[in-house]
């Protein structure tokens, strides 16, 4: 079930409908304060998170995804939204932005599947984590002409450009470039613990968005510039900095899906009418057979093609686009965002519940192959293990497995055997084992991303990903008696 939906769900009851808890209009500062907080946070997670190396080997699909992809995709959501729904060249050109960037919670599930092709995993990866950037200046140039009074010569639209695309960005830029320096500094003369690395992620791109903000370039492209500028340099970051960052934007967007299911997104169900529904349609449709054209010749298999170009979920980031013409004040703006509203809400239901009708086929399709291979039997050798009681006894259980070969390792290698089993084994008390003739087996648990920075694995070491630890361990039918030896650097 889409996590999401979930979260509309929880604003509903405390809306004014249900519980009267919160009552968030459009023109609200704290919807205004999260909503900003949250697009800058995106911006800047998506760009640190992308794999630069990986980017340049796939420069070829990106550029498919995000030109004749997105932005075609963009030009016939805004050409329908003209057409059907009568709006003005501006307001429909940000509709159309807004509505072809895809969501990164909604996806997020999907991208954590096992049974996902790599090149459509990769794919939806580079589309979720640029096509924002892309989409984002064109909804900033129509902003301008959406006030029929606004009127700009040559100097003015030069102005505007330095201020967004040079002096934004710049500022980006710069502050990534001295966020990483300090870092580096303060790592060598003085150390920083992982919680305070992870808080310094955060701290880079508010300051990124400040300092833009601040010189009157765009605070949301500034936070992609330093997140890129951080990525570019290929600094070694542990973990904790891309993962915190994200968590804490996807908790940030997730607070905003709660703030808008009060009552705001719901309002795009009071303008249903023939035009809209057609445009409904035409938005959520209109990018299988535009990615599917493009996406040939790319190299990516058939499956994967049907996948990159079906999955395009429409979720908070249509819906913070489709907010900044709102918070401008600029006229047509409230109808724009019912509009995104209404489309959301539509592929919060059909995308968000495609992966649970690919988990059902999944686990059909494994229940047969199973049932067929005589894997019922090995999911009963290797289920779970006896309960062990937590407090005094627990420990004194945990004390007493393994005891024998932990004694004779201790009389071995010295009194450090006693850490063994509980949170940490030196190289020399591995080795203790290994002569000793005990089982073991030598798990990586690495993450993706520590993983394609470093290829080289230990001798006789099995990938054990961080998720679906259980489905990997009955794949691999490791022992339940064996030391499992797991490392992740």
């Amino acid at each position: 079930m889409p996590q999401v939906a979930v979260f509309l769900a929880l604003g509903a009851v405390l809306g004014p409908v249900g519980l009267g808890v919160i009552n968030v209009s459009a023109d609200s500062s704290a919807l205004r304060v999260v909503a900003t907080l949250s697009l800058a946070l995106v911006l800047f997670t998506d760009a640190v998170s992308l794999n630069i190396p990986e980017v340049r080997r796939r420069a070829a699909l990106a550029l498919r995804l995000l030109g004749p992809g997105t932005l075609l995709t963009a030009s016939l959501i805004a050409l329908a939204g003209w057409w059907l729904l009568g709006l003005s060249a501006a307001g429909a050109t940000i509709l159309g932005a807004a509505l072809a960037s895809t969501d990164p919670i909604l996806l997020r599930g999907l991208l954590r599947r096992r049974d996902i092709p790599t090149d459509a995993r990769h794919g939806l990866q580079l589309e979720s984590g640029l096509n924002d950037a892309v989409l984002l200046p064109v909804v900033l140039v129509a902003m301008i002409f959406l006030n029929p009074g606004t009127t700009l010569d040559a100097a003015g639209l030069a102005k505007f450009g330095l201020n967004v695309f040079l002096l934004g960005p710049g500022a980006g830029v710069l502050v990534g470039l001295l966020g990483v320096a300090a870092l580096d500094l303060v790592r060598k003369r003085l150390g920083v613990r992982r919680d305070y690395e992870s808080l310094y992620s955060l701290g880079i791109a508010i300051t990124a968005f400040a300092a833009a903000e601040a010189v009157h370039g765009s605070g949301f492209l500034a936070a992609f510039a330093a997140g890129m500028t951080i990525a570019a340099l290929d600094v070694e970051l542990c973990d904790c900095f891309i993962e915190y960052g994200g968590v804490t934007a996807e908790m940030l967007l997730l607070f905003t899906f709660v703030l808008l299911g009060g009552s705001l997104i719901w309002s795009g169900l009071g303008i249903i009418n023939g035009p809209v529904l057609i445009f409904t349609a035409v938005a959520l449709l209109i990018r299988t057979p535009i990615y599917l054209l493009s996406l040939i010749g790319s190299g990516v298999d058939t499956r994967g093609r049907l996948l990159i170009a079906w999955f395009g979920p429409r979720g908070l980031s249509s819906l913070l686009l489709a907010l900044l013409p709102v918070f401008a004040g600029l006229p047509g703006g409230g109808q724009l965002f019912e509009v995104c509203s209404l489309v959301v809400l539509a592929s919060v239901v059909l995308h968000g519940g495609s992966p649970m009708l690919l988990a059902r086929a999944a686990s059909r399709r494994a229940s047969k192959e199973g049932a067929e291979a005589g894997g019922g039997d090995v999911a009963r050798e290797m289920g779970p293990g006896p309960a062990v009681p937590e407090g005094e006894a627990g420990e004194a259980a945990a004390r007493a497995t393994g005891q024998g070969a932990r004694h004779a390792l201790v009389e071995e290698v010295g009194g450090g055997g006693a850490q063994v089993g509980a949170q940490r084994i030196s190289v020399e008390e591995l080795r203790g084992l290994w002569r000793m003739k005990e089982p073991v087996t030598l798990l990586d648990v690495r993450t993706e991303r520590s993983l394609e920075g470093d290829g080289a694995q230990a001798n006789g070491a099995v990938r054990m990903p961080p998720d679906h630890v259980a489905e990997r361990a009955r794949e691999l039918g490791l022992e339940q008696e064996a030391w499992l030896v797991a490392y992740c650097a």
